[in-house]
């Protein structure tokens, strides 16, 4: 068997088990009819996806849509700056083409991954980030995706903690009403000196506009303090569309306790990988982790 013929059979292999191990619209999606009871099993709308971070970063688009459909990993988070090209400078004609991409594709363009944030003192760069996140949402709704990602970020010296906490939660109140009217989420990462969940607690309580939302991260400060099911249920009412993850195996982080909770609350959004380093075949790396995560879901279901 050839080099070639050996990895499309791998691949094969792990999609066909990935639909065996789970039913419901997750396996749906991955292009498996799944009909009856099973469709209302906790977890069954949870769905991988990938966040273009090293793994795709360097893809241009139509690579990165067959990949995705390659791998059947259907969903995915453009980050800002990477090859894919999905950026604020586009024209009306190439944003129409992003989207006509992706509605000719089973893949979802779930979000776009800005790097803008909040927290600076100083009030042009504040007002900058502010700017510029309104136009990723613009960028955002005309390529049909549903939503922007955001950091908070940090603490900076000789500025009060609760001040910062109250300027980027009313940063994001006004982003989440600027939003809201194209029918996007801000969806506020946990990240950075701001990243521990009470933290991040803090600024959701002033960031109380309904369309602002929280994107878990998957950080060692989540096991932390009163350990991983108390900081999950710190900002689990505020979850968006998106949570970031790690490789599921990832041995440093609890991801089947992790899946758990998700099952227990019937998450239906997108589990996107955010993966550091490169696999020698990702798209394979990425069938698997799909296989994967649904091992974890049905195992979530019997605990």
């Amino acid at each position: 068997m050839s080099r070639i013929l050996r990895r499309d059979f791998i691949r094969q292999t792990m999609v066909a088990g990935t639909a065996a191990a789970v039913a419901g619209p997750f396996s749906e999606r991955l292009g498996f009819a799944a009909k009856g009871a099973a469709d209302n099993l906790p977890g069954s709308k949870m769905k991988l996806g990938l966040v273009t971070y090293q793994w795709g970063a360097k893809w241009k688009l139509p690579a990165l849509i067959k990949n995705l459909e390659d791998s059947q990993v259907l969903g995915v988070e453009l980050r800002t700056t990477h090859a894919h090209g999905v950026e604020r400078d586009l024209n009306a004609k190439q944003r129409a083409e992003v989207k006509r991409r992706f509605a000719d594709s089973p893949a979802t363009l779930v979000g776009l991954g800005s790097d803008e944030r909040y927290d600076n003192p100083d009030p042009a760069v504040l007002k900058k980030a502010i700017e510029d996140t309104k136009d990723f949402v613009k960028l955002s709704h005309d390529v049909g995706s549903s939503g922007v990602k955001v950091k908070p970020n940090s603490f900076h010296k000789g500025v009060p903690r609760e001040k910062t906490i109250e300027q980027i939660g009313k940063s994001l109140n006004q982003l989440g009403r600027f939003a809201a009217d194209y029918g996007q989420q801000i969806r506020l990462e946990v990240h950075g000196q701001c990243c521990e969940p009470a933290t991040m607690k803090e600024i959701m309580d002033v960031a109380d506009n309904p369309n602002v939302f929280i994107c878990w991260n998957s950080n060692g400060p989540d096991l932390a303090g009163k350990g991983l099911r108390h900081n999950f249920n710190l900002l689990k009412d505020r979850f968006g569309a998106t949570c970031h993850i790690r490789t599921l195996d990832y041995k440093a982080y609890p991801f089947q306790k992790l899946v758990d909770m998700l099952v227990e609350m019937d998450y239906d959004g997108w589990l996107l990988m955010e993966c550091g380093g490169q696999p020698k075949d990702p798209v394979a790396e990425m069938a698997r982790q799909n296989e994967l995560l649904a091992k974890m879901i049905v195992a979530a279901r019997k605990a």
